[in-house]
């Protein structure tokens, strides 16, 4: 059988999130991004759609590369102002029943007991629909907002990043043993003290001594997303992914990043069907060809240039305001950058000039945008499927929430005639739902896993 094609929607907690200028559109309502309102609606609609996620990007970091400042960003709302996406979980949960919430939170301003804990607390609440985007942070503007002096090494980063995810399942897998908690009314125990154990750790990056202050939650783990792309990103999703997230446009380059990724994976003894990918995808659809292509005209006249080059400098730590418009991208390897857009602009077949890489990549950031009736689009999401290996997409957006409404509305019921999309969801956490009943726990060959087996001695 052809695997189905999974969904997540992906947004952030700004106004701006890879089309700039959009949120101007009368139709958008992306400046009630700040209410409650928005984000419940979404989460209904969503879950309407049987999308596996919502999957919010963050970062502290404000795009300040561009002409050496954030007046761009700022005049342009360039994914600034950008709120905390963890506190809209609660609230989405209690409007839905089935869709997971993707987070993503960086290993490099907090200390793993406190993350760790909110994480819990969030599985909890959610009854374990709740997933962590794992990633290391790239922005010299947030490391000095943090107290930190700039921005460490990318590689650097990932050592980290490893480290920081040995502590945290320490706490989460191995503090409490299954059992600890009795909830006994009668003889007033809560918890047994014997089965519960201090995590001591005194690593090159973290030291830390406690118990975690959370009861195991229904995943323990939360389920794990990564979505760093380059040489080292891969090492680190191979140890640690349960999905992956890319954005190129380019099908052969997505194509060799899941092989590669899934071999690194076996050779760590992970399976590799255990690690799922998910690729970027912005999706216009109409009634036919033709509403469809006028719907992306109109969506065009909105875009907005300065805020593109805003983000494309920030995502690649290059000052794109020194070049002019119809140079050559140019080719730039940074540490204050997302090392795999950079290795993704650098290469041959995507060398383009600065002018049409931000026209390009205006609506959509940098995955491909797919223009067309529903039977055009449901082709489009299928060769995507079978020439790259990927398991499914994170669809963002032009207009929110109409593009989700849309891609729901139109495009869905397209690919369950075809078979390639659910009809419903499966019970459990979402781990239970993404990997079969039998996956509320990770796996034995996850790292994460070891730490399980040491309690439970």
């Amino acid at each position: 059988m052809r695997k189905p094609i999974r969904v997540n929607g992906f947004a952030i907690h700004s106004p701006v999130h890879l089309s700039p200028g959009l949120w101007r559109h009368p139709r958008d309502r992306s400046l009630s991004v700040n209410t409650l309102g928005y984000w419940t609606d979404l989460a209904r609609l969503l879950e309407r759609g049987l999308f596996e996620t919502l999957f919010i990007a963050d970062g502290l970091g404000i795009h300040d590369v561009y002409a050496g400042n954030a007046d761009a960003a700022l005049r342009r709302a360039a994914q600034v102002p950008k709120h905390d996406p963890m506190l809209l979980v609660s609230a989405m949960a209690a409007a839905t029943e089935h869709l997971g919430f993707g987070v993503t939170a960086s290993v490099s301003y907090e200390p793993p007991f406190t993350l760790a804990r909110r994480f819990s607390t969030l599985d909890h609440l959610t009854n374990g629909r709740t997933a962590w985007n794992v990633v290391t942070g790239y922005s010299d503007a947030a490391s000095r907002a943090v107290g930190q002096p700039g921005i460490a090494a990318h590689d650097t980063r990932y050592d980290v990043a490893d480290e920081f995810l040995d502590v945290v399942y320490r706490l989460w897998e191995e503090s409490w043993e299954d059992g600890a908690v009795l909830r006994d009314r009668e003889r007033g125990l809560f918890a047994d003290p014997a089965k519960i154990h201090r995590i001591e750790h005194a690593g090159e990056h973290f030291r830390m001594q406690g118990i975690h202050l959370v009861e195991p939650s229904p995943q323990r783990t939360p389920f794990l997303f990564q979505a760093g792309a380059s040489h080292r990103g891969r090492d680190f999703a191979a140890a640690h992914a349960e999905a992956v997230f890319l954005s190129d446009a380019s099908r052969a380059a997505v194509a060799a990043t899941v092989q590669d990724t899934r071999a690194r994976a076996a050779a760590r003894g992970r399976d590799p069907s255990d690690i799922l990918f998910f690729a970027l995808v912005t999706v216009i659809v109409g009634r036919s060809e033709r509403e469809a292509q006028d719907k992306h005209r109109d969506y065009l006249a909105y875009v907005d240039p300065e805020g593109a080059l805003a983000l494309f400098s920030g995502w690649t730590g290059i000052d794109l305001s020194a070049y002019a418009l119809d140079d050559p991208f140019p080719v730039l390897r940074r540490d204050n950058a997302i090392a795999s857009v950079a290795e993704s602009f650098g290469r041959a077949d995507r060398r383009r000039s600065i002018r049409e890489i931000v026209r390009e990549g205006a609506i959509g950031g940098r995955g491909p945008v797919l223009v067309g009736s529903p039977a055009q689009v449901a082709d489009g999401l299928e060769a995507w499927m079978d020439e790259t290996g990927i398991d499914g997409f994170n669809l963002s957006f032009a207009v929110t929430p109409e593009g989700y409404g849309d891609f729901i509305d139109l495009v869905v019921p397209e690919l369950q005639r075809r078979g390639r999309y659910k009809g419903g969801y499966a019970a459990g956490s979402l781990r239970q739902k993404v990997f079969g009943e039998e996956r509320r726990l990770l796996p034995k060959s996850h790292p994460a896993a070891r730490f399980r087996r040491a309690a439970a001695r």
